[in-house]
């Protein structure tokens, strides 16, 4: 099977799937890698173990090295450009405690990436309000999940900007504690608004300095990513993806749907402490 086996093939094939195909958590993009993989042999479908599939961060490491490959320098043009976002936004949003997670804080972007803020109050009429009188553009959805052994409903706003912004929203109380990672289990880094601007002067001095004198943001166009792409096709699955998305094997548990692997997954594959 060659580098990483078995386990290191459907990380990489779970990548692809995550990254060109636009599979959204981990455990469907697993399963799914799994099921290409193996395929069927005389008509039955070959199954695997559970010790077979690959971790959260193993599937994030695959990704991260697709996204290097397929990218190249365009990436540090827009981290630059999504961070200068997300601290307008921070700005913005200043009497709400935001915090940067994620990718754009990290630095481990990918063609797809959005800006995830979490902000903080106890009156949410107050923050879509304040979102109105900014002119933005939003939509809200509800996500529930399983948190501290209790199923929890948190708002979620997505913002359309530049760069797309989600805003998970949390009781103030919550600012004392950090989810943690689904990727590493560690608690996951939430970046202040000072915080990201010194992360933008050191890690972008020339860039931010420009910006600062003019205002301007790298010349970002929507086809830059395919301009620049490399050929992604030895990343392809081993087999065709039959139609039979039924298989049990692939049936996530109930603990993935609504536990740390599944919805609530803040930016599936790149999140870092």
């Amino acid at each position: 099977m060659g580098p990483g086996g078995l386990r290191g093939a459907i990380a990489g094939e779970a990548a692809r799937l995550m990254y060109e195909e636009g599979v959204k958590q981990y455990f469907t993009a697993k399963r799914l890698a799994a099921k290409r993989l193996f395929g069927r042999v005389g008509g039955r479908r070959l199954r695997y173990r559970p010790q077979d599939l690959p971790s959260n961060g193993e599937i994030r490491d695959a990704l991260l090295v697709l996204a290097d490959y397929a990218e190249g320098a365009g990436r540090t043009r827009r981290l630059f450009a999504m961070r200068v976002v997300a601290l307008r936004a921070m700005r913005a949003l200043a009497g709400f405690e935001p915090r940067l997670i994620g990718s754009v804080s990290t630095g481990h972007i990918r063609r797809g990436s959005d800006v995830d803020l979490h902000v903080f109050t106890d009156d949410e009429d107050a923050l879509l309000d304040h979102l109105k009188a900014l002119a933005w553009r939003w939509e809200t959805e509800r996500v529930t999940i399983l948190k501290g052994g209790e199923i929890r409903e948190f708002l979620h706003v997505h913002v359309r900007d530049v760069f797309e912004l989600e805003l998970t929203v949390y009781e103030r109380r919550e600012l004392r504690f950090r989810p943690r990672s689904s990727t590493d289990g560690k608690p996951i880094v939430r970046v202040k608004t000072a915080a990201l601007e010194a992360l933008i002067a050191a890690e972008h001095a020339a860039a931010w300095a420009r910006h600062l004198a003019d205002g301007t943001l790298p010349e970002l166009h929507d086809d830059e990513d395919d301009e620049g792409m490399r050929d992604l096709s030895q990343w392809d699955g081993l087999l065709v993806l039959d139609d039979e998305d039924d298989d049990p094997e692939l049936a996530p548990t109930p603990d993935e749907l609504i536990g740390d692997d599944g919805a609530y997954d803040p930016l599936p594959g790149f999140e870092e402490a």
